[in-house]
């Protein structure tokens, strides 16, 4: 049996409850970031009991470690999401936070510069940096980036994120997946990005009328504001409201950052979004972009944090 096999055994339901903690991503400082719960013994519970976790928890996605069941992989994570109210493949802050967790467990043996995790995806690498024996940061690859399609109509844009057209910068609105589709949406400053108020009806329906998929706008600046942001982002979704730090959205970010020479591949090695700022729970997603073979090959990465701990008695 595995040592994550053991811990789960060790802990099975019972009077003592089903351990979580909770580490906020994409930070260093509890309280900011984007929380996530991670279940560390859920053997035998159902899809059905590891949703109704999730609904209790109430955060955007909880996690439940997993010995690994694929050849190579290191331990399984199994997402669900509140949006979704269903399992889903890949979430990027939940992975970030779950590695931080099986380190401070010390599932990972400190120094290892890689591990497999077994995903929805598949098996997924991510790569450790350490410091003074502990896990300092982790960076999670992400799926071969896909530009899709275009919203052509600038203007219905604009106004379906409660802007002008001239607060866009001259940069295309683009569909971007590295595993999950986002729509990015560039504009000149800090303010608009914050100002921004998405109509999900209207912009539902210029997705529709583009072919492209409804799951969220990752509105961005590139304005230097004094801090050591790339770009200064916001995501609004058409299933959660806002999220404080989308990785999801983040590689797809700087696949379209490096795609549109905004910034040069020799540049892209470590691209930071600032996002979270107007929910006031600030984060730092890291970006690196590099060409591997002809094509472009995209890494999100950040620290965590553990904020609390606590049983479920189920």
């Amino acid at each position: 049996m595995t040592a994550i096999g053991r811990e789960g055994a060790a802990h099975a339901a019972g009077p003592t409850g089903r351990p979580y903690e909770v580490y906020d991503v994409f930070t260093d400082t509890p309280l900011s970031g984007n929380p996530v719960a991670v279940f560390t013994a859920p053997e035998g519970l159902t899809p059905e009991m590891m949703m109704a976790m999730t609904r209790e928890i109430n955060y955007s996605e909880c996690t439940f470690v997993f010995p690994a069941s694929t050849p190579g992989c290191d331990f399984q994570v199994r997402f669900f999401a509140m949006n979704s109210g269903a399992e889903i493949p890949i979430a990027g802050h939940p992975t970030i936070g779950t590695v931080f967790s099986a380190a401070e467990r010390e599932l990972i043996k400190p120094g290892r510069r890689s591990i497999m995790l077994q995903l929805g995806v598949g098996p997924t690498q991510i790569d450790l940096e350490w410091h003074e024996g502990r896990l300092a940061f982790a960076w999670m690859q992400q799926q071969p980036p896909r530009l899709d399609g275009f919203i052509g109509d600038r203007t219905a844009a604009a106004a379906a994120m409660g802007l002008r057209a001239e607060d866009l910068a001259d940069l295309p609105i683009q569909q971007v997946s590295c595993g999950a589709p986002f729509l990015i949406l560039p504009v000149k400053t800090r303010v608009a990005v914050d100002r921004a108020q998405l109509d999900r009806g209207a912009m539902g329906a210029l997705l529709d009328k583009a072919g492209l998929i409804r799951r969220g706008v990752l509105i961005f600046s590139l304005e230097p504001a004094g801090d050591d942001a790339t770009a200064y982002s916001r995501m609004l979704g058409f299933g959660v409201t806002e999220d404080a730090a989308t990785g999801n959205a983040t590689g797809p970010l700087g696949a379209y950052l490096v795609t549109h020479d905004v910034v040069p591949i020799a540049q892209a090695g470590r691209m930071i979004s600032r996002q979270g700022v107007k929910m006031h729970r600030p984060s730092s997603l890291y970006i690196s972009a590099t060409e591997q073979g002809g094509r472009l090959s995209i890494k999100i990465g950040g620290r965590a944090v553990k904020a609390a701990e606590g049983r479920m008695f189920v």
